[in-house]
C-alpha cells in the first residue's frame, strides 16, 4: 500500500470541519485514502469544502452539543461509508479574554460544552460503531492549555475545557483498550487558524519570542499528526498526550 494510502478503506468524521485545522485534518485525512464526514454549524463553508474534496466526502450539519445530532451524525455516516473508524473531535471554541472573577456562567458554560462535553458526546456515539468493525482511533483535539496553565490562555473556561479534554483520553483508552479502539490526545500550540488569527496578530511578537522554532504551526503539520494517529502506524499507541508547539512547553 503506497504512502498516500495508509486509510484506504476507512472512514473518519471530523467535526469543526469547515475551516482551520478541521479543514486541514479533513484534507490529509482524505489524500490517505480515508472517506471523510465533515461536521459543523458553519454550512455553507463545510459545504464547499466537501466538494473540493470531491468522492469520498460528504458534509453533515451538526452541532456538537447536540446529543441527538450526534446519533444522525452517526446513523448517516454508516449509511454513507458503512462503518466508523476514525473519530477527530475537533470543533472548539476559544471564547472572549476574561479574568475568572469577570467570567459569567453562562460563558463558561457555553465553552465547556463545546469544548468538553461534545468530546464525551463524540466518543460515546461512536464507540459502538467502532466495536462493530473491530476497532479504531479517536483523536482528541486539546490544546498545550490542556498541559500547563498560563496567564496567556483566554480564559478559565477553556483551559478547564482543554485539560478535561486529556483525562477523558486516557479514561476512555483504558475502557475501550481490549477493544482495539485507540484514544488520544493532541495538544497544539500557536497554529496559524482562523480561531487564533486575533490572537497572534495582537500579540504576534510576544508569541514568537516564546516559541522556541520562532514561528507559528501550520495546521496541515498538526493534519499529518492526525493521520498517524488514525493509522495503523500507531497501533500501539493510545491514551497518550501529542504536544505539537515548537517546543514552547519543553523548558
Amino acid at each position: 500500500m503506497g504512502l498516500q494510502m495508509k486509510l484506504a478503506g476507512k472512514t473518519a468524521i471530523v467535526t469543526g470541519g469547515s475551516q482551520g485545522m478541521g479543514a486541514a485534518f479533513a484534507f490529509e485525512l482524505h489524500a490517505n485514502g480515508a472517506n471523510v464526514v465533515l461536521t459543523d454549524v458553519k454550512t455553507k463553508q463545510g459545504e464547499a469544502i466537501a466538494a473540493d474534496l470531491g468522492g469520498r466526502a460528504m458534509f453533515i450539519e451538526h452541532d456538537v452539543t447536540d446529543e441527538d445530532g450526534w446519533s444522525r451524525v452517526v446513523s448517516e455516516t454508516k449509511k454513507a461509508f458503512g462503518s466508523i473508524d476514525i473519530l477527530v473531535n475537533n470543533a472548539g471554541i476559544v471564547g472572549v479574554v476574561s479574568e475568572t472573577t469577570s467570567l459569567d456562567l453562562q460563558t463558561y458554560q457555553t465553552i465547556c460544552g463545546v469544548n468538553q462535553t461534545a468530546v464525551f458526546l463524540g466518543m460515546r456515539a461512536v464507540i459502538p460503531a467502532m466495536r462493530e468493525v473491530g476497532g479504531g482511533s479517536i483523536i482528541n483535539i486539546s490544546s498545550i492549555a490542556g498541559m500547563l496553565a498560563c496567564l496567556g490562555s483566554p480564559n478559565l473556561a477553556y483551559v478547564a475545557s482543554k485539560f478535561a479534554i486529556r483525562g477523558m483520553t486516557k479514561h476512555v483508552a483504558l475502557e475501550v483498550a481490549a477493544q482495539n479502539i485507540r484514544v488520544n490526545s493532541i495538544h497544539p500550540g500557536y497554529v496559524k487558524t482562523p480561531m487564533n488569527e486575533d490572537a497572534i496578530r495582537d500579540g504576534g511578537e510576544a508569541a514568537l519570542k516564546v516559541i522556541p522554532m520562532h514561528r507559528f504551526g501550520q495546521p496541515n503539520e498538526v493534519a499529518k499528526l492526525v493521520v498517524f494517529l488514525a493509522s495503523d502506524d500507531s497501533s500501539f499507541i493510545t491514551g497518550s498526550e501529542h504536544i505539537i508547539d515548537g517546543g514552547m512547553i519543553a523548558g
